[in-house]
């Protein structure tokens, strides 16, 4: 992996449909492959961990926080809890349930500073009650997590779930509609704004008008290209002046290189001479 920053590679994902299960197979873990990345790592780059079910990442949370504190990985982790029920965890076929789940979120929350989940919820599974649906809302509620994904239930074909009946269609969307309004009724990041932070830049939003970056928190962080194209791809230091829902503004923080230095010096010992003078 190491010829791959040669090449200009910033910021590495390691993903797939279940992170957390890394090794099992092979007689490793997920935390050993991580610090063995860590090694090769470079300043001024970056790694996010993908997705891991919480049975997966349950017997390694000592090893796991220490790596997402690390200070070339991001302090992020998307762990699907899809209801806060277990009655709908057991009957979608889960191998964990609510307290699996807090439990590994209480941990990180505890032991990574500033530390981001993301979790998905799935709103309307057959089984689901208006009781079961409350316990989601009242997980949310509780962790009031900066990205979560709300999907409405879709039957596979072939799985025990798509021969259960199904919750009228409405209701699964009123449901869907709940959780988004609990949703946006949140603002993660405002009680960030005017901190210094180290953001790494790696891509233009849609607009065009900004640069996109993550902090160590991978939170979404826009600069505006005003600032110069010699942005992009670099870690930069960026006083956060804005939030919103789903993202901060910030501004960069200015850079004073040698020669900029030496002409700042120059033009005060002049004026520190003429003052002399006229005095």
């Amino acid at each position: 992996m190491v010829f791959i920053w040669t090449e200009g590679v910033k910021e590495i994902w390691l993903t797939s449909e279940d992170t957390g299960t890394y090794g099992k197979d092979i007689g490793t873990s997920l935390p050993q492959l991580l610090w063995q990345l860590i090694k090769v790592i470079p300043d001024g780059c970056m790694m996010r961990v993908g997705m891991t079910n919480p049975p997966y990442i349950l017997e390694h949370l000592q090893d796991m926080a220490a790596i997402l504190s690390h200070p070339r990985v991001y302090s992020f982790l998307h762990i699907p809890v899809q209801s806060g029920s277990d009655a709908v965890l057991s009957d979608m076929k889960r191998e964990y349930g609510v307290d699996d789940f807090c439990i590994v979120v209480d941990y990180l929350i505890s032991h990574v500073p500033g530390v981001t989940i993301a979790t998905d919820i799935i709103c309307g599974f057959p089984s689901e009650t208006e009781e079961d649906f409350e316990q989601t809302l009242k997980l949310v509620e509780h962790y009031k997590f900066p990205l979560l994904f709300i999907n409405q239930f879709y039957p596979r074909p072939g799985t025990p779930a798509a021969r259960m009946r199904r919750i009228p269609t409405q209701e699964v969307k009123r449901r869907s509609r709940e959780l988004t309004k609990l949703f946006r009724s949140y603002y993660p990041y405002k009680h960030k704004v005017g901190q210094k932070e180290q953001v790494l830049i790696t891509e233009e939003s849609t607009d065009g008008l900004h640069y996109v970056g993550h902090n160590k928190y991978y939170d979404q962080v826009l600069i505006s290209k005003s600032f110069g194209h010699h942005l992009m791809g670099k870690m930069t230091s960026v006083t956060l002046t804005d939030s919103d829902k789903h993202y901060i503004k910030g501004t960069p923080d200015p850079v004073y290189t040698p020669w900029i230095i030496v002409a700042m010096t120059t033009i005060i010992l002049v004026l520190a001479f003429l003052y002399a003078a006229i005095m």
